[in-house]
Parts: structure tokens; C-alpha cells; sequence
């Protein structure tokens, strides 16, 4: 459940921490106090673009956190943190934190994290309800979901929709590779030419730094080998000197022991002289290079380049190059074997589609008739006494990405007239009821913890109010459920009782959210129902004494 909800500087709220609670939660006041600041902050938690007109006056920053302690839902709420990067949930607390003003910043579990994180964050945690937000009742794929639900069809439904990625996957490999242009003769020609001509030089990366080395040798070679030769001749002379340098030394050494310490690294010194002049002499016979060789050189070293103009710009691009046109090579040779592979391949993808798809065909046809049977009951309880609901399915020319069939919610609300789909005839004030009528009877498939409703009795009064609040406590039974509402017989249902009141101080307006018990609980009621009088207030009593 949503444990607590923190909101600062949200239109005419400066500080607010509202601890929730479990069961149904009511949430009344008078219109414009503020009560539509739990929607909008549960919004901003949602994910919902942020309205900087909604930051609180003389205000530069607005934030929004609420904990939230899961149970049911930990495991797929983890999943989803991990594969975002984000860090999962200590014990079972969530905490989401969003704050915008002069910088949009949100997190999850402390962690920094994206808009879309939050969104999908909220499909798991929270579902809101407002008095014109009813569309997703009205979606075909949204009653597909819930009739799913209802049918617990969850694992068959994942079958069916690896079963549909696969082949859709399957008849995209097929098309695109029917689209590549037909390769000519000639083209063909040019491709084995291609990769005959940079196979037989035998390119490697390393054997060309070799080769580049080499000829940059060969290209400086008579002053390479003046420099080296010159400064032999001078390391020859400076070791001539170093004898007669140690001569001296031996002399130092004869009448003042306590030299040696100063002169112990002179032998070492002259070694590695004498041992740098053999190897400068080495070098130069190396540099001493057979005319028919440096040919050779100069013609490996024109055979890569002229490689390197015609297809990359280093070795290493020439020989992308001669693997790109060999595997073009081979998919030309193999194309006919290729498009009976695929072609193969989204026939057994099309078989698998069908049988995952009857499978799930069968739960919904199933669990069709005993949902529309449930929601009729709860319509009924709700002041539709001679309606009827139905669930009528229809089969689809090709399979679909959600199944075989599409299906519609029928609702006639009146007697002697024809059912007609749920879209084209329901008012807003029926639309309310017969979604409350939808989330009862799938109270218990329903794995979303918070259920918000704001307002969806604006339409409704006298005894169907009462059953809109009845219904709303039976969802509490088995949800947590927020009832923002202006009906006297909802709240009066409610678990627990929140009252918004607007206060003036210093000149500065404050929301406030404070839980009312007692007799301001029956006070609060009685306002709700016209006002606070005598005949009020008994009638107030009553309805808490019947709740």
C-alpha cells in the first residue's frame, strides 16, 4: 500500500505528510480546498508531465515523494529496478521522489532514474480513476486484459505473445531479405574479383606496420648509416679514453681506499658503452640492403596501397572490406536455399501462433460469460435493475498481436433496447457505475495495490450512492482504495477519514489534510449533507452507526 505521501510546495500546499493507512480511505472537503492535490501529486509520482504553474507562489522548487510498502508486488517491481539499473528494494519498501522547479530530477530508491521508469513503476503501484477518465474501460485491448485477468489466462497469454513476436520476427527476416536488390552478373563478377584480389595479397595489420617500418629504412638509409657509422667512431674513441680513465681510477683506489664507493659504477658504465657501439654496428649492416629486396619492398608496399585507395583507408578497412563482399558473396550463392528457410520458418512460427492462440482462446471463451455474469450482479447492486451486460466475442480474419479474437463489453442499460458496445452509450454518471462494477468483479484478479477514485460519484446521489460506497468498501476489503468524493454515504463507508480544509495565514493561502474522527467526523458529514442542524446531524449518526 501507499504507507505515506509527502508533498511540498504543490499549488496551495507548503508542507504536507500524509500517513494513508489501509482499507478505504475517504477524502472529503469543500470545492476548492484542495482535494484534487492527492490526484495531482499521485500524477507527478506517475510520471505525468509536470505543470510548472502547479509550483506553489513565491516558490522556485516543488517536490512529490511517497513510500509505498509492497508485498505481492516486490518481485516484479525488483525485476523492473534491475533491468533499469537502478538498485531494488530494501525489505519491501519502495520509495519514489520526484521535484521539479529550476531542474526536473526524480528517483527511485534514492537512485536518480527517468520518466519512463516512473510510468512503468506506476502500472504496478497505482490506479486512478477520475470522473472523465474512464477511456481504458473502454478500449478494446483494455477488456481484453481484464477478461485475461478474470480467466487467470496470465501464463497463456505470455505464450501467445512469444509465440506472435516470433513470427512477426520470422516475417520480418523474410521480407527483408526478399527486398535486397537482385544482384547481377556483372556485380557478381566484381565481388569475386574483389575478394580474390584482397585474399591473394595476404594483408595483415601487423605485418604491414613491419613493412612500413621497413621501407621508411630503406627510404633514409645512406643518412641513417652516416649517423650510426659516425657515432660508432665516437664511442670507439670515447672507450679508447675510459682505459685510460680506469688507469686513473686504479691510482685514486691505490692511495684512497674510500673513492670506491664514488667510482662503483663506472665498469657497468663502460660496458654498456662498448655494448651500445656493437649494437649501432649491428644496425648499420642492417641498413645494408640488397637492391633486388628494396624492390621487392617498394612493390608490397605499392600492391597495399593501392588496396587502401580503392577500399579503406588502412589495412584494417581493406580487409572489412574483402569480408562484407565475401559474405555477399555467399548469401547471392545461397539465396534460393535462404528463402525456403524462411519462408520454413514462418510456417512453424505460424503453427505455434495457432495452437498458443486456441489455448487462450479457449479460457476466454470460458470466463466470458461468468465475468459478464459477476459485473451484471455488482450493475445490479449499483441501480441497474434491468440492465443486462454481455461479453461478446469475435474471431479475427488473421491472428492479432493479443490473440485470436477481439472482444467488446455490451451494456444495455435500459429495458427493450438493444446491446450496444460499452463505447457508443454509456453517460459519465453510468460509465462510474459500471466501472465500479468491473474493478468488483475482479477484486480479487486485480494485483494493483492503490486504487484511486476522484470524484466518480459526481453523478450519482441518494440510495446509488450508498451502493457506489458499498462497493467501494468492498474493493477496501481486498485494495487500498482513496476516495476523493462529495457523497455524505461514501465517506461515511470509509475505514478512515480525511478532511482538506483551506486556511488563510498572513495573507498567504494553506491546504491542509487532517483525519477527523468522533463527532467532527459526524460534523464533516452533516456539512456534506446540507449543512449543520439538528435533523443533519442525527441523520449524520445514523449513517456512521450503519457503516
Amino acid at each position: 500500500m501507499l504507507s505515506v505521501l509527502k508533498i511540498k510546495n504543490l499549488a496551495l500546499v507548503d508542507d504536507l505528510t500524509w500517513e494513508l493507512g489501509s482499507g478505504l480511505i475517504g477524502v472529503t472537503g469543500q470545492t476548492g480546498a484542495g482535494k484534487s492535490m492527492i490526484v495531482g501529486a499521485l500524477k507527478l509520482i506517475l510520471g505525468e508531465r509536470a505543470n510548472h504553474d502547479l509550483i506553489r507562489t513565491s516558490e522556485s522548487v516543488c517536490s512529490v515523494e511517497a513510500i509505498f510498502e509492497l508485498s505481492s508486488h516486490l518481485d516484479p517491481v525488483n525485476a523492473l529496478l534491475e533491468s533499469s539499473g537502478l538498485e531494488p528494494c530494501e525489505g519491501n519498501v519502495l520509495v519514489v521522489k520526484r521535484s521539479f522547479g529550476s531542474g526536473n530530477k526524480q528517483f527511485v530508491n534514492c537512485s536518480p532514474c527517468t520518466l519512463s521508469v516512473l510510468k512503468s513503476l506506476g502500472g504496478y503501484l497505482v490506479d486512478l480513476h477520475g470522473p472523465h477518465e474512464h477511456q481504458s474501460l473502454l478500449s478494446q485491448d483494455r477488456q481484453l486484459a481484464m477478461l485475461d485477468a478474470y480467466a487467470q489466462a496470465g501464463p497463456e497469454r505470455r505464450a501467445y505473445r512469444e509465440a506472435y513476436a516470433a513470427l512477426v520476427a520470422a516475417r520480418e527476416a523474410h521480407e527483408d531479405f526478399r527486398s535486397q536488390r537482385q544482384v547481377t552478373d556483372q556485380e557478381i563478377e566484381l565481388l569475386r574479383f574483389q575478394v580474390e584480389e584482397i585474399a591473394a595479397a595476404g594483408l595483415s595489420p601487423a605485418d604491414a606496420v613491419e613493412l612500413e617500418q621497413r621501407y621508411r629504412q630503406s627510404q633514409n638509409g645512406s643518412r641513417l648509416a652516416e649517423n650510426a657509422n659516425q657515432a660508432v667512431d665516437l664511442l670507439q674513441a670515447a672507450s679508447a679514453n675510459l682505459g685510460n680513465v680506469q688507469r686513473c681510477l686504479r691510482e685514486l683506489e691505490r692511495f684512497d681506499p674510500s673513492i670506491a664507493d664514488r667510482v662503483a659504477g663506472f665498469d657497468s658504465a663502460r660496458v654498456e658503452i662498448e655494448e651500445l657501439g656493437n649494437s649501432l654496428r649491428d644496425y648499420t649492416e642492417e641498413l645494408e640492403m640488397d637492391p633486388a629486396e628494396l624492390s621487392l619492398l617498394e612493390r608490397r608496399i605499392d600492391e597495399i596501397e593501392t588496396l587502401k585507395r580503392k577500399y579503406g583507408q588502412s589495412v584494417e578497412d581493406v580487409i572489412a572490406y574483402e569480408a562484407r563482399a565475401r559474405q555477399r558473396l555467399d548469401s547471392v550463392d545461397g539465396r534460393e536455399s535462404e528463402l525456403l528457410r524462411l519462408t520454413a520458418a514462418i510456417d512453424s512460427a505460424s503453427a505455434a501462433v495457432a495452437k498458443a492462440g486456441k489455448v487462450l482462446s479457449a479460457k476466454r471463451k470460458k470466463a466470458a460469460p461468468e465475468l459478464a455474469g459477476e459485473i451484471a450482479s455488482h450493475l445490479d447492486d449499483l441501480g441497474f435493475h434491468q440492465s443486462i451486460f454481455e461479453i461478446a466475442i469475435e474471431p479475427l480474419a488473421e491472428p492479432g498481436a493479443r490473440g485470436l479474437e477481439v472482444i467488446d463489453f455490451l451494456f444495455g442499460p435500459n429495458p427493450g433496447e438493444p446491446l450496444k458496445p460499452l463505447r457508443v452509450i454509456a453517460s459519465s454518471g453510468e460509465m462510474s457505475r459500471v466501472m465500479l462494477a468491473v474493478k468488483s468483479a475482479l477484486a480479487d484478479q486485480d494485483r494493483i495495490p492503490l486504487m484511486v477514485f476522484d470524484e466518480i460519484d459526481a453523478n450519482v446521489g441518494g440510495e446509488i450512492a450508498g451502493a457506489v460506497g458499498r462497493k467501494m468498501a468492498f474493493l477496501g476489503d481486498r485494495h487500498q482504495v482513496v476516495a476523493i468524493t462529495h457523497m455524505p454515504q461514501v465517506a461515511a463507508l470509509a475505514h478512515r477519514h480525511f478532511l482538506v480544509t483551506k486556511e488563510v495565514e498572513n495573507a498567504t493561502t494553506n491546504s491542509r489534510l487532517e483525519p477527523v474522527g468522533g463527532q467532527d467526523r459526524v460534523n464533516e458529514l452533516a456539512r456534506m449533507l446540507g449543512g449543520v442542524s439538528p435533523e443533519t446531524l442525527a441523520l449524520a449518526e445514523k449513517m456512521m452507526a450503519s457503516g
